[in-house]
């Protein structure tokens, strides 16, 4: 089992929750602590983050300074976190997500020919919250893959995120402007013949038990792009068997 979990958990944040929601952010790095065991955590964050409390294995805060939130930066700090790390692998946590102890140990869903260190393994089974809708519910769309979900070789994923930046001053003297950049940056594995970098190869897998990814006020992607326009997932949740009710979870937003 010790080589199996040959893993480092990159935990990237902007610390934007640590003043406007520090509930929310409590609980989720509770559950984060929970579902990764002993694995070693690179924490990469803009203000300088102490170990959370419960962590068993080693953990190592790099702190980037104050560069702000943007969609960019978000991989950048995943790039800077996998030049850290040492493992074989690395397993992408965000600050807002309550993730399950399945997708720590995704060697028990993935085939060994996908373990080979060509493919982003991408988890599929992950479920949204929306903190507005009423009655609460989860929502679950297929079909779509988001970094907050990534499994990467750390090697492959560095040699993704280099070319693709390097990338982004080619585009910008092609007179792409920032929006255009940004639409098909994307998540390791998409648009790549669209952005002209080497195309990879991507594996989707379904652990066990679903993530819970919020979408909320203070979500980048809340404030910037879509806020409450956004849609909710085909199918509709009220109660997850190994979560309980959406109304329940969503106390772990706000204790109301």
């Amino acid at each position: 089992m010790g080589e199996l979990r040959d893993y480092t958990v990159i935990y990237y944040t902007a610390n934007y929750l640590d003043e406007q929601n520090p509930y929310f952010l409590a609980n989720t790095r509770k559950q984060l602590v929970k579902a990764i065991g002993d694995l070693p955590v690179v924490c990469v964050s803009q203000k300088p983050t102490e170990k959370f409390e419960g962590i068993d294995g080693e953990y190592t805060n790099l702190c980037v300074g104050d560069i702000g939130r943007s969609h960019l930066n978000i991989y950048w700090q995943i790039l800077q976190g996998c030049k850290l790390a040492k493992t074989k692998w690395v397993i992408m946590a965000e600050d807002d997500i309550l993730y399950s102890e399945s997708h720590f140990n995704f060697h028990f869903f993935v085939k060994d020919e996908f373990m080979n260190g060509e493919y982003f393994l991408y988890d599929m089974n992950k479920v949204s919250l929306f903190t507005w809708t009423k009655p609460p519910m989860f929502s679950f769309r297929t079909k779509r893959k988001v970094v907050n979900q990534l499994i990467a070789p750390r090697k492959m994923l560095i040699d993704s995120m280099e070319e693709r930046f390097k990338k982004v001053e080619e585009l910008r003297k092609l007179g792409w402007v920032e929006d255009k950049i940004i639409k098909y940056w994307g998540d390791p594995g998409r648009y790549e013949d669209i952005l002209g970098v080497t195309i990879r190869k991507t594996y989707e897998f379904y652990s066990w038990v679903p993530s819970i990814v919020f979408s909320h006020e203070y979500a980048y992607g809340y404030e910037f792009n879509q806020g409450k326009k956004k849609k909710l997932g085909d199918l509709r949740i009220i109660e997850l068997a190994d979560w309980g009710k959406a109304s329940d979870i969503l106390k772990l937003y706000k204790n109301v």
